[in-house]
């Protein structure tokens, strides 16, 4: 079974930036899909980023051109950059993955907090 630690969460000003890491216990050449979520408090969780194997990326349109997805296959890891935070930011962020073989999942990271202030 795959496990994804996700790094990189904190205490952020508005207008900052934040890297988050999400590392794979195994090569993420076997993943199909690799994205992040995040759950606001009172809200349901939602699709922030995701990249495929073949590197096709999508957006939340809340987070389109001040968030980046990308991956580094050599340290098994995905990143999220996030700039222009904003307080509506504020969640905690999930790393998932859905893998090319059975089962794909999907799996999840246990999760990184991300706070915004104003």
């Amino acid at each position: 079974q795959v496990q994804l630690v996700e790094s990189g969460g904190g205490l952020v000003q508005a207008g900052g930036s934040l890297r988050l890491s999400c590392t794979a216990s195994e090569s993420i050449s076997s993943m199909n899909t690799m994205g992040w979520y995040r759950r606001a408090p009172g809200k349901q969780r939602e699709m922030v980023a995701s990249i495929t194997r073949g590197g096709v990326t999508n957006y939340a349109d809340s987070v389109k051109g001040r968030f980046t997805i990308s991956t580094n296959s050599a340290k098994n890891t995905v990143y999220l950059q996030m700039n222009s935070l904003k307080p509506e930011d504020t969640a905690v962020y999930y790393c998932n993955a859905l893998l090319l073989l059975w089962p794909p999942g999907p799996y999840w990271g246990q999760g990184t907090q991300v706070t915004v202030s104003s």
